[in-house]
């Protein structure tokens, strides 16, 4: 159990991990839509949030939707039917098409592969940014060569190798679905993420650098993907004097309400952005001389949107730590921790913390698919051990890392009583 310091007080406000922050203009925006009675799924705060976004971004078209989720299915099937053709109706476009996919991510990444009849193989992390490993993607390519689609997503706002990846997608023929739900405002080498592949996906969720509450945006260079994306998403309803249908559609357009919410966030995000740069930076300095590193990324080429700050313990500085379906046990140890121990700290305290995402090789759903490392085939392997050692990376990541209170209303005071209760784990 975690032995509390008297100098620590409890937080009266919850410090959470990432609230959305409002700065009246949503409120503006809403009311107009209120006023004007444009409350459904048209109208001029979506023009305008489509019109915004593609131009921040760096993209041609973007089409407004109601989650991040809804933008990623959209993707995976229009990829699937460029890729493998048009489907039977109600089949799915990947039709037991093997897809390559992110490990480490949140399930929203994995599961529209799956919508569409898919099987996810998942593709280990590397350690330089924890993203899709591009030295075992293509060694992925060796196990299964027929793979035609690529989704990978950018992990807590820091961009991936994503030339590297575009590079072995483009030998191998295939195209590459870019979820950039966690990253907007995020750079690689001077260009949005987003923006790099044939279909963009970002997300406003009400945790997100930008929130609408909900609602998300598909992003890409083409007007007939943006105006099939968009017919889709008005379950797919043909231009006849009446309801007429002619292929799958879905109800995923993003309200004008929503829209304004969005609306009134999209000056503040580089704002925002530099409030999350300012957290990271703190904590770096604050935890430099614990056995602890922070969430790394690539500081040549790449600029994060530092959307959560998180960390990992150093292999030797990890005390023993089991994690079952839904249960964790440790033991403590002088001068060790563990993710556990502090997030139950941070807890006791008032503030949030996480786990890193548990990867979806080991998520009992996905338990049975393939999952590629770079020596190979990594169902071969054991992934984790007690001491807190694993062979796999992502693995590794998630027994070793937790996300740490990110929340850019976070005063430095307050981020500083954070610092020293994790200090305190160590002690």
């Amino acid at each position: 159990m975690f032995n509390s310091d008297k100098n620590f007080r409890r937080f009266e406000n919850k410090i959470w991990l990432s609230s959305p922050t409002m700065h009246g203009d949503e409120l503006k925006y809403v009311t107009e839509a209120y006023e004007t009675n444009w409350m459904s799924t048209v109208g001029e705060n979506i023009n305008e949030v489509e019109r915004l976004i593609a131009g921040k971004v760096g993209v041609r078209y973007a089409v407004a939707l109601s989650a991040g989720t809804a933008s990623l299915h959209l993707a995976v099937k229009l990829a699937g039917e460029v890729m493998y053709g048009q489907h039977e109706i109600g089949k799915g476009a990947l039709r037991q098409q093997r897809i390559f996919c992110s490990d480490v991510t949140f399930g929203a990444t994995v599961n529209p592969v799956v919508y569409e009849g898919g099987i996810p193989v998942f593709i280990d992390s590397e350690r330089d940014t924890w993203n899709m490993d591009p030295v075992a993607l293509d060694k992925a390519f060796e196990v299964y060569p027929e793979v035609k689609v690529i989704v990978v997503a950018h992990l807590y706002g820091t961009p991936g190798k994503i030339d590297e990846i575009r590079s072995i997608a483009t030998a191998h023929g295939a195209v590459i679905v870019e979820d950039a739900a966690e990253s907007l405002g995020a750079t690689y080498k001077g260009k949005q993420t987003g923006s790099f592949s044939n279909y963009g996906c970002i997300s406003f969720n009400g945790n997100k650098i930008i929130t609408g509450s909900s609602g998300g945006m598909f992003l890409t260079d083409s007007k007939a993907d943006a105006e099939k994306v968009r017919k889709w998403s008005t379950q797919s309803r043909e231009a006849a004097p009446w309801y007429q249908h002619e292929e799958l559609g879905y109800n995923y357009r993003m309200s004008n309400v929503i829209a304004g919410v969005v609306r009134g966030q999209i000056p503040y995000l580089e704002e925002h952005v530099a409030q999350k740069k300012a957290i990271y930076m703190r904590y770096k300095e604050g935890l430099k001389d614990l056995p602890v590193q922070m969430n790394p990324y690539d500081e040549k080429n790449s600029e994060p949107n530092f959307w959560l700050s998180c960390m990992t313990i150093d292999k030797d500085a990890m005390c023993r730590q089991v994690r079952g379906e839904q249960e964790s046990l440790y033991i403590s140890e002088p001068g060790k921790s563990c993710p556990t121990e502090i997030l139950e700290a941070l807890a006791k305290y008032n503030a949030e913390g996480r786990p890193i995402w548990k990867p979806m090789h080991v998520q009992p759903i996905f338990r049975m698919n393939p999952f590629i490392t770079r020596e190979g085939n990594g169902r071969r392997k054991t992934t984790a051990h007690l001491d807190g050692g694993c062979v796999d990376v992502g693995m590794d990541i998630f027994q070793r890392g937790l996300c740490l209170p990110s929340d850019n209303k976070m005063t430095a005071a307050e981020q500083n009583q954070v610092i020293g209760i994790i200090r305190s784990c160590f002690m």
